[in-house]
């Protein structure tokens, strides 16, 4: 739909609840999240966390997960009411009156994460077992239909059960093609980056030797701080990618932001999340006869805690998760 449809389509018709499956072109850049997307022992994530029985006061744990994320119900035409104002001019598309409103349409999605191995340095008896369920989160994607801010087209808001509110916000894009992924270092901020400092000793343990969680192919790399996002890399060197949709989000971003309960705040202060979504059409089919759709993604959330040597300020911990999805076939989601 180009936009002056969309605009018909918002001032015809009223704000409406559908199932996933129903799809809607109004999700435009989130149009083929609706389903189910799985991996098997694919994501990878690392995090720094206090520690008072370590010599440092902190450990760094590496996990290996596997992850199942559902994108369900779309509300369509969600309207955020407002007039006319120097900041909100009337859409193009718009007549010239008093009312000017917003419409976003948005998904509701559940993420489910459970741990397939872990390590943790300095070993703490801590770092739990194969089956735990270390992740659940509820959130939405909105895709904003017009009045967007900036540039600002899509959104996301998630509830993490640790006690922290997330809204991030991005603007969408597509290119032909697999996407150029950068580097993600997990070492901590506003001290030392050299792996010789005493001080990043847990964390030389992991450059020294990768976690490698259960795998067990030659020449696999493992996962390591120094670059968190090379298993992403790796995952495409072999795969035909025809387009992506990137689906960045950033709280840092305008009016984006995290809450955090007073313990958070106090111990591990949960202050910035960034995120890349790539949303891959592959050339390959799946068997209904469709292309197959990836899902690849890298979230960085820093957390604060600890005063930087020399400075006022607190150290910012990386806390990096990556992975690969796969969306799964419509004909094959009554057996997920």
């Amino acid at each position: 739909m180009n936009k002056s449809e969309v605009m018909a389509a918002l001032t015809s018709q009223s704000r409406k609840l559908k199932s996933a499956h129903e799809g809607s072109d109004l999700l435009r850049p989130l149009k083929q999240l609706p389903g189910t997307w799985k991996s098997e022992g694919l994501g990878w994530n690392i995090i720094a966390l206090p520690f008072e029985n370590g010599p440092l006061n902190y450990r760094v744990l590496m996990n290996q997960y596997s992850e199942t994320i559902k994108f369900k119900d779309i509300a369509e035409r969600v309207p955020n009411r407002g007039i006319v104002t120097d900041a909100f001019p009337p859409d193009i598309d718009l007549p010239d009156n008093e009312q000017s409103d917003q419409f976003v349409t948005t998904i509701d999605y559940e993420q489910s994460i459970k741990q397939v191995a872990a390590a943790d340095s300095p070993v703490s008896g801590l770092a739990g077992i194969q089956n735990d369920e270390i992740h659940h989160e509820p959130g939405l994607f909105l895709h904003m239909l017009n009045k967007e801010t900036n540039g600002i087209d899509i959104a996301r808001l998630a509830t993490i059960p640790h006690g922290d509110s997330v809204l991030a916000l991005g603007k969408s894009s597509e290119i032909g093609g697999p996407p150029e992924i950068p580097e993600a270092s997990a070492l901590p901020l506003r001290v030392s980056q050299e792996l010789s400092s005493p001080y990043l000793a847990p964390y030389k343990v992991f450059v020294d030797t990768p976690f490698k969680g259960n795998v067990n192919v030659p020449d696999f790399p493992g996962f390591s701080p120094i670059d968190a996002n090379v298993l992403l890399r790796l995952a495409n060197s072999s795969v035909a990618i025809k387009k992506t949709t990137v689906l960045p989000f950033g709280t840092s971003l305008e009016t984006g932001g995290i809450v955090n309960i007073p313990f958070i705040v106090k111990q591990a202060n949960a202050t910035e999340m960034k995120a890349i979504f790539w949303l891959q059409e592959l050339e390959e089919l799946d068997v209904d006869g469709n292309p197959v759709l990836r899902l690849q993604y890298t979230q960085n959330v820093l957390l604060d805690f600890f005063k930087a040597p020399n400075s006022n300020e607190l150290i910012r911990w990386p806390h990096i998760s990556i992975n690969t999805l796969i969306k799964v076939p419509k004909s094959q989601e009554i057996l997920v």
